[in-house]
């Protein structure tokens, strides 16, 4: 089983090292590497998830596919056979949790999309009756699915947590036109993945996009409805008033809560069984939605 936490590829300028992606720019457009790190509140565990990049990739790529009559996107190619001759040697490396992608201006927000009530958005709930700012009917149950899928953005930020804002702030930041047009276009690939999922055995809890312009046109960019970008549910094991199980990194979160880790450095590292079992998790979520292995 192949393994790769961090990825060093010296004829590229690195452009970017997120927290689990390692980015390069490659001639006009950008290598987008999905490595096996995992990150929790905000921070990147030391353990690795062997193969979780190619999981997210398949996934990403699947969905960038299905939703593009909603969203145009920023993939050039996946194809290994697209990448240049002087990146031969990293072929092993690369093969499989790649994408080549064009160089967008990226949106400053995190475009969440919230469809039940969990999470964060269960914690502000139960003190307002609110999630940022939207007042939710009374009486609700943590996971209760709402009436209607909420729009709910967040700030990007490079460092910590993403703050969650409302409508009003990213208007005055982007432009109400293109604000709207995001909310609009974030809940129409959320209802569409949503129906699709569904019919595969998963509820899509919530997830968020990012979106970038391709010059003046808006596109779906990053990664999407990966298990690291939303809450995956078993629809069969689905039951309000509670956590749910899950085929996301809840489960790596629970762990963490389980050992009482403060939530500051250092990371603890992952026992062999929650490795295990999590790889396990995010393949199941990967042919549940695509029928790949």
């Amino acid at each position: 089983m192949s393994m790769v936490y961090q990825t060093d590829i010296r004829e590229l300028k690195l452009f970017k090292r997120g927290k689990v992606r390692d980015v390069y720019g490659l001639e006009d457009k950008l290598l987008i590497v999905a490595t096996d790190r995992i990150s929790c509140f905000d921070f990147v565990l030391p353990t690795p998830i062997p193969e979780k990049g190619k999981v997210l990739t398949k996934i990403s790529l699947f969905w960038f596919s299905y939703l593009r009559d909603i969203a145009e996107n920023h993939i050039v190619s996946s194809d290994i056979n697209d990448l240049p001759p002087s990146l031969e040697k990293y072929r092993e490396v690369l093969d499989g949790r790649f994408m080549i992608v064009k160089k967008c201006q990226v949106v400053p927000f995190e475009c969440v999309v919230r469809g039940y009530i969990s999470g964060s958005a269960w914690k502000e709930y139960k003190k307002s009756s609110t999630i940022c700012g939207i007042q939710l009917p009374p009486n609700l149950k943590e996971s209760q699915k709402l009436q209607d899928p909420v729009f709910t953005p967040a700030t990007k930020a490079e460092a910590g947590h993403d703050e969650n804002v409302d409508m009003d702030y990213m208007e005055k930041k982007i432009g109400t036109d293109t604000a709207v047009k995001i909310k609009e276009m974030s809940l129409s690939l959320y209802r569409k993945a949503r129906q699709y999922a569904e019919q595969k055995g998963i509820i899509i809890a919530d997830t968020k996009f990012e979106f970038g312009f391709d010059n003046e046109k808006l596109v779906l960019i990053d990664e999407v409805l990966t298990p690291d970008s939303s809450r995956f549910w078993p629809r069969s094991l689905y039951k309000p008033g509670g956590p749910q199980a899950s085929f996301d990194k809840q489960f790596v979160r629970d762990y963490l809560e389980k050992i009482k880790w403060p939530k500051s450095p250092p990371a603890p590292e992952l026992p062999a069984d929650i490795v295990n079992k999590t790889l396990e998790k995010y393949r199941e979520a990967l042919k549940s939605l695509t029928g790949a292995i």
